[in-house]
């Protein structure tokens, strides 16, 4: 297995890993965004008060785009699986 096949292979592994956890993250920033502007607003400075609503919107996240998550990652390894007779072999 040369370099270049090596360097493909965890550069398409981040890449997955970017798109995967691409959702979670943005709802977080995004809910963490909103309920920063309303504590701003508000002029009501807890700090607890953002995570019960980011944890429901991460939650809410993974249910609606699990099945996609999870589709994508057995293609990866189902991909990869079949990738194992020319990684060994060389070619």
């Amino acid at each position: 297995m040369s370099d270049v096949t090596v360097i493909h292979l965890g550069m398409t592994a981040l890449v997955l890993a970017a798109k995967l956890s691409a959702p979670l993250l943005l709802t977080a920033l995004a809910v963490g965004f909103g309920i920063s502007l309303f504590q701003s607003v508000t002029q009501l400075q807890e700090q607890t008060i953002a995570f019960v609503p980011k944890a429901l919107a991460v939650g809410i996240a993974i249910v609606v785009c699990g099945k996609w998550m999870l589709h994508e990652l057995t293609a990866f390894t189902t991909s990869l699986y079949g990738q194992i007779p020319d990684l060994v072999s060389g070619g």
